[in-house]
């Protein structure tokens, strides 16, 4: 399988090169050349596999030249054997339409476990093969931070740098990160927005005087192998829901529109299914795009669903190239010209393409906490913030009643014990597995929203490429 920069111009890699890179050299991001796409019958068969089997057999075709079928089903075992469900990904029904994917039965407590756990080993895998270290450059609204920290603490030629907002994260995904003491473990809280953390990984990715001093790698989902692994639970829920005879609609709590991708990707490897919902809230640029065509950046406004208070979503460029004719000298252009403005119009073709799937719902704090509420006293589930949004627009999305819609269950509510205590009164508490985490040191350094402070650091820490 062959891996194309979304921006045209950037060498095509092969998976383990893309898995690596993470960004594509002329700043776009990779995805295959085709897509692969299984028949009803193969879908068919795969009902009832063992997670970990189920997502060998999906990604397959994804890292073929780079792993073989036997050492992937390894790798997935390996990954999947610290989740405390024996489902990984266990699906809930809350009533007569409405279902919940868990996905938050990882290390962390949230649905990037799913997806890092797996790229933890994967990097292992590829950089085993040669004498380079790997420096992983990363931004935070949360939840990727502590994934990504725990998947690739200790591990051999890797060192992490985790950039998060001050402040703006709760103080259980804040310490899941600062407790890891690893050596290889560089936590910066920096004064400003995600979105200005994300600008700065992009743009160190962009700057020869680092990139040629270090090999720069990423976890966020601007790294295909990330959304790779998250195609995976929506077949597990789709195949479960009675697919591939069953059409299945998902709502999904997004910000920087990776997860939800995913389920795009899901649809074109042949899973019948009939919507995407993508729940935003008050930063709702993406419900803006979707429903308007209008791509404008706003200022952050701070909420509760911390990791969706983002106004550049940055795998939206995925949808935008491939629905808009994979045309990537004109989405260069088009991605330069948001770069310089913050803003952009979708092109007709963008928007028709997207429609095809895609749906979209904006969550304000009273939708919010009423989801919470109902999650509660109508079905006995405690909820997120994040997961609440999803629930919200699954809700009023107005789909056919035959048709289960699915919302994501992004993170486990004791990550967000605050908001969920004061929509219903009950406080949930830390699961065991982490229940110390209060009593754990932290160590953090906090740094201006400066990228040269940031990359003065990067390199001060960091082990040089060799050679």
């Amino acid at each position: 399988m062959e891996y194309i920069s979304t921006r045209g111009s950037a060498p095509a890699l092969d998976f383990a090169g893309a898995t690596l890179a993470g960004l594509a050299s002329d700043g776009g991001l990779y995805l295959p050349r085709e897509w692969p796409r299984f028949t009803e019958a193969e879908i068919a068969a795969m009902a009832g596999l063992p997670y970990a089997e189920l997502a060998a057999r999906i990604m397959l075709p994804f890292v073929e030249g780079s792993l073989t079928h036997e050492r992937l089903l390894e790798l997935t075992r390996a990954a999947y054997g610290r989740f405390s469900h024996r489902a990984v990904t266990p699906l809930k029904q809350l009533d007569e339409q409405n279902w919940l994917l868990e996905l938050f039965h990882g290390p962390t407590l949230a649905f990037k476990d799913v997806a890092l756990q797996l790229l933890g080993l994967l990097f292992e895998e590829f950089l085993g093969r040669s004498e380079q270290n790997l420096t992983i450059v990363g931004a935070t609204s949360g939840d990727t931070g502590s994934a990504a920290i725990d998947a690739v603490a200790g591990r051999a030629k890797i060192d992490i740098f985790m950039l998060h907002p001050k402040g703006r994260v709760s103080d259980v995904q804040r310490r899941q990160m600062t407790t890891v003491l690893a050596p290889n473990v560089h936590n910066v809280a920096i004064e400003g927005t995600f979105d200005d953390a994300q600008a700065m990984v992009k743009r160190m990715f962009n700057d020869p005087g680092m990139t040629g001093r270090f090999n720069i790698g990423a976890v966020n989902s601007i790294n295909w192998a990330r959304l790779m692994a998250q195609v995976v639970y929506y077949f597990a829920a789709g195949l479960q829901l009675g697919a591939p005879h069953r059409p299945v609609a998902f709502s999904v709590p997004t910000g920087n529109f990776g997860d939800v991708f995913a389920g795009y990707v899901a649809a074109k490897m042949g899973l019948p299914i009939a919507r995407l919902i993508v729940a935003t809230n008050v930063n709702d640029i993406l419900h803006r795009a979707l429903s308007t065509g209008d791509y404008s950046a706003g200022e952050v406004t701070p909420t509760a669903a911390p990791s969706m208070d983002i106004q550049v979503s940055s795998n939206f460029e995925r949808l935008l190239f491939d629905v808009g004719g994979r045309d990537g000298k004109a989405l260069a252009a088009q991605m330069g010209t948001f770069e310089a403005s913050k803003a952009m119009q979708l092109t007709n073709a963008q928007r028709e393409g997207a429609a095809q799937l895609f749906s979209s719902a904006r969550a304000d704090a009273n939708d919010m906490s009423r989801a919470i509420r109902w999650g509660w006293e109508e079905a006995g589930e405690l909820l997120d913030p994040h997961t609440a949004i999803g629930l919200h627009a699954a809700r009023t999305s107005g789909i056919a009643r035959e048709i289960p819609v699915v919302t994501l269950a992004t993170a486990h509510p004791a990550k967000f014990r605050d908001a969920v205590e004061r929509a219903t009164g009950q406080r949930p508490p830390l699961p065991s597995r982490v229940g110390d985490l209060f009593e754990r040191e932290e160590r953090c350094a906090e740094l201006p929203c400066d990228y040269g402070a940031i990359a003065d650091y990067v390199a001060a820490h960091a082990v040089p490429r060799a050679g």
